[in-house]
């Protein structure tokens, strides 16, 4: 299939494409004609490198894994190494750490919210409706900028 198939049939920009072969991350023959000629399995390759980006992981790791793992349902193949898993399991601890610091950042985000909304029994009563809301200008650790009076 034609690089045009595959961006279509994967919703990934032929821009995308072209960067995961020029990575290694994706294989195409040639036709006589110099265009690229895509396996049918280039789907599910294209579709496995999606998921492995949106998890964080670079174009090197995602080299070294690919080869471990079953495009169709991307499970281990028969290439999975010991190290591999062992490598693949500090990254989900180093995604699983980042998920924490996010959650505990909306934590303190959703009690700065409640505070400026009026919510959380602050004086003045506000009825916690956008209008009501205050405006902070400024970093929360620093205080605020010059100039915010």
């Amino acid at each position: 299939m034609r690089i045009g198939e595959l961006a279509a049939r994967t919703g990934v920009g032929e821009r995308s494409l072209r960067y995961y072969e020029q990575q290694g991350l994706l294989a195409s023959d040639r036709t006589p004609g110099g265009h690229r000629d895509f396996p049918e399995r280039a789907v599910d390759r294209v579709i496995r490198i999606q998921e492995l980006y949106a998890a964080g992981l670079n174009s090197s790791r995602i080299r070294q894994i690919l080869p471990c793992m079953r495009d169709e349902d991307g499970g281990p193949s028969v290439r999975a190494t010991p190290a591999l898993v062992a490598e693949l399991a500090a990254e989900r601890e180093r995604i699983d750490r980042t998920i924490g610091d996010l959650l505990r950042s909306r934590e303190v985000l959703d009690e700065v919210i409640e505070a400026a909304s009026g919510r959380s029994g602050a004086p003045g009563g506000k009825s916690g409706t956008a209008e009501h809301v205050p405006v902070y200008r400024g970093d929360p650790i620093m205080g605020p900028r010059e100039g915010d009076g």
